[in-house]
C-alpha cells in the first residue's frame, strides 16, 4: 500500500478548546485566521492529521495539519474559520 494511503487511513483529530488555544495567524481572510501556526510537540500527531478548535459545541477552526517542525504545526482552514486573525 502506498504511504499516502496508509497515512490517510490513520489520520487522527487533535481537538482543543478555543479559550486555551494559542496560535499565530499566518494568513487571514476577512479578519479570520485561515492558516495558523501553533505549538504541537505531542509525538502522536503528524502532518495529515486534523486540527479542530472548539468553543463548546461550536467549531471555530477545522483544518488539516500540513507541517510539524521544531514543536510547531501549521494548519489551514480556508472555508469556515472563526478564529480572529490576531496573535493569540
Amino acid at each position: 500500500m502506498p504511504d499516502e494511503q496508509r497515512v490517510a487511513n490513520n489520520s487522527q483529530t487533535y481537538a482543543v478548546g478555543a479559550e486555551d488555544f494559542e496560535f499565530e495567524a499566518l494568513q487571514q481572510e476577512n479578519g479570520q485566521a485561515t492558516v495558523i501556526k501553533f505549538r504541537l510537540d505531542d509525538p502522536r500527531y503528524h502532518a495529515g492529521d486534523v486540527l479542530v478548535v472548539l468553543s463548546g459545541s461550536e467549531i471555530h477552526f477545522h483544518g488539516m495539519i500540513g507541517q510539524i517542525l521544531d514543536g510547531f504545526a501549521i494548519a489551514s482552514d480556508h472555508r469556515g474559520s472563526l478564529l480572529p486573525a490576531t496573535v493569540q
